[in-house]
């Protein structure tokens, strides 16, 4: 491993030169509402070889020689503006694009296409805005980002009516879900018919299935990376919609002009409202509702000093009056505070809260019983951003996470009669950790990569009791631990690596590899997600499931740019999965792990994809060929 360390410094520091530099930054955002522009560019007009692209918040840095320069600004659908300077000394400059007319549009937009699938170095990696969530037919007038992405190559959906899915083969469970940096451990309202994701609240969607970035772990197959609008720090807006199932509004505008601004953007089913009218008493008395309350806030403190603040808090209610009732629902909260130490160094500290939990109601007054159970989540996350040269961009942190798993947890009234056989199940405790570095390198005209290495690490902690089991599941061991204590502990090291090879202006080869550990796993009853599904750490039994998957793509354009083609075969493996014993039963079960198997298993496949990104008809067309396996004893 050292080996490896050192090798990778050493193709770092090799483009690194001495010459007398100087290096621009800043920030660039939409001149109308303010939003930062991630991903936008800066290129040199008299060398279009060299640029770099602004990061989530909008932050860029480039590194040029002394001298004189044509900058362009440019970003898809914005106009691009060039501005010329001397070069004699490191300059900040922020910008604000403005939208292009619609005459223009079409030039603009053909313009970064070829610049975005052929010479990006990412692959296995899938982009929408909520443009492009806005040309798609939509179901009881709801846009909704997870059914999107289910007709993507790749992306297989996890039954009729579910927001869970399949990415290449991989488990439910095996999907790392963030929304603004907050996992979100249920992604789906209405027993699975929508997502939590409101798309008049969304910035940005990202989909990683393959060739993840060192920055991301916990998840053997993808990472779907959710980010908030801002809010319009210009002026004051208010939209809404109404639809059969759902009617959602959004209020945003500046706190003080060009320097912070707010969004709130809440929806809400109404179906309970109707069946108040209906006839039948069982459908009359019965519950079926969910709501979503997006927040988001964002200030500018000092010139390098920026915070943010949002939540998102949403829940399902189903039930049929007292007999029965079940509410599921999601909590998080991000606090972020951006520092820009100096022209190359760019830091941001993030303070993360999710909860998810579920709870089930049977019966009434004295009879009444709840069940609930959960997962809760704080986390401490650090990343820096160190632009080295305009041909190395590093990325570097850490982040700590403690869990807390709430198992069942039973209620009853104090004068129940089945108060003396109710017995929780006690919370179990785990921390997790994890350390990377990874660089963006461009090492000749026609070659790039982004190289990285992580590190994780677990423990399974205390206060607990932890069993050990023989091969028929009878308990062996019982122990217990204080609080704090470790009672099992893994680690190991993930390298990632992506590289592009550009074969002319219009094609180029892609190839990535990645080894992804997985320490928090998903039992569930059904073939499906459901709100009743339980987590459950990794433990002295339960090994964590480490994933290896190896990718190539071709990548192409055809006509002037207006057709994107990608062919992407992949292969992965899977260790440590895990399946279950006939007659297994998993909830309200302490000793749950004896109902375990562990295998192994692979998926391999084929993706093909042809988009039209211009003109009066756009859309894309893709096909998948794959197949996964799984093996147990």
């Amino acid at each position: 491993m050292k080996k490896i360390f050192f090798f990778l410094c050493a193709i770092c520091f090799a483009n690194i030169g001495f010459a007398q530099n100087y290096t621009i930054s800043g920030t660039l955002k939409d001149a109308e509402n303010g939003e930062d522009l991630i991903g936008a560019t800066v290129s040199v007009k008299e060398q279009p070889s060299i640029g770099t692209t602004a990061n989530t918040y909008g932050f860029y840095s480039l590194t040029l020689p002394k001298g004189n320069y044509t900058i362009v600004f440019q970003y898809i659908g914005y106009e691009p503006m060039e501005v010329p300077i001397v070069l004699d000394a490191n300059q900040k400059m922020d910008k604000k694009l403005g939208n292009t007319g619609e005459k223009l549009a079409e030039v603009v937009i053909r313009a970064e296409a070829a610049d975005r699938n052929v010479a990006k170095t990412e692959i296995g990696v899938t982009q929408l805005s909520p443009k492009d969530i806005e040309t798609i037919p939509v179901i009881f007038g709801e846009k909704d980002i997870l059914k999107t992405l289910q007709l993507t190559p790749g992306v297989k959906t996890a039954g009729e009516g579910n927001a869970g899915f399949y990415v290449r083969g991989g488990a439910t469970d095996q999907n790392l879900i963030l929304l603004d940096e907050a996992p979100v451990y249920n992604a789906s309202h209405l027993l699975g018919f929508f997502s939590v994701f409101n798309s008049d609240a969304l910035k940005n969607v990202t989909l990683y299935k393959g060739g993840i970035p060192a920055e991301f772990g916990g998840r053997a197959s993808s990472v779907l990376d959710v980010q908030m609008r801002e809010g319009n720090n210009q002026n004051y807006e208010a939209e809404g919609g109404i639809g059969l199932i759902a009617s959602r509004i959004t209020f945003q505008g500046p706190i003080v002009k060009d320097k912070g601004s707010f969004i709130v953007s809440g929806r809400r089913t109404y179906v309970d409202v109707f069946t108040k009218l209906a006839k039948d008493d069982n459908i009359k008395n019965a519950i079926l509702n969910f709501y979503d309350l997006n927040l988001k806030a964002n200030y500018q403190v000092t010139k390098k000093d920026r915070v943010f603040l949002s939540g998102y808090f949403g829940r399902d209610a189903f039930g049929l009056g007292d007999q029965f009732g079940i509410n599921w629902g999601n909590a998080t909260g991000t606090v972020r505070w951006n520092h820009i130490f100096n022209e190359k160094l760019f830091s941001n500290t993030s303070f993360i809260y999710s909860d998810f939990d579920y709870a089930f109601n049977i019966g009434a007054g004295d009879n009444k019983i709840t069940i609930k159970s959960g997962i809760k989540d704080i986390n401490i996350k650090q990343d820096f951003s160190y632009y080295l040269t305009n041909k190395n961009s590093l990325k570097f942190g850490a982040n700590f996470i403690n869990h807390t798993f709430t198992p069942s947890k039973i209620t009853v009234p104090d004068d129940s009669p089945f108060k003396a056989f109710i017995a929780d199940i006690p919370n179990r405790y785990a921390t997790e950790a994890g350390f990377y570095a990874q660089n963006d390198q461009k090492i000749t005209t026609n070659f790039s990569m982004q190289y990285g290495l992580r590190y994780s690490l677990f423990n399974f902690i205390g206060e607990g009791t932890a069993y050990t089991f023989d091969e028929d599941g009878k308990t062996t061991e019982a122990k217990t631990y204080k609080t704090g204590e470790i009672i099992q502990t893994y680690g190991g090291w993930e390298p990632r690596l992506t590289a592009n090879y550009r074969l002319n202006e219009t094609s180029s080869i892609k190839a990535s590899y990645n080894q992804c550990y997985q320490y928090l796993h998903l039992l569930s009853n059904s073939t499906t997600s459901s709100p009743t599904d339980l987590w459950v750490p990794s433990s002295n039994n339960v090994k964590p499931q480490i994933a290896n998957q190896v990718s190539l793509g071709y990548f192409r354009n055809f006509a002037n740019n207006q057709f994107e083609f990608s062919a992407e075969a992949y292969y992965k493996d899977l260790q440590n999965q895990i399946d279950y014993k006939n007659g297994a039963q998993l909830t309200f079960n302490a000793t749950v792990e004896s109902e375990l198997n562990y295998g192994k298993g692979r998926t391999y496949g084929l993706e093909l994809y042809l988009r039209k990104r211009t003109g009066k008809l756009t859309g894309w067309v893709g096909y998948t060929l794959s197949r996964s396996q799984r093996q147990f004893d």
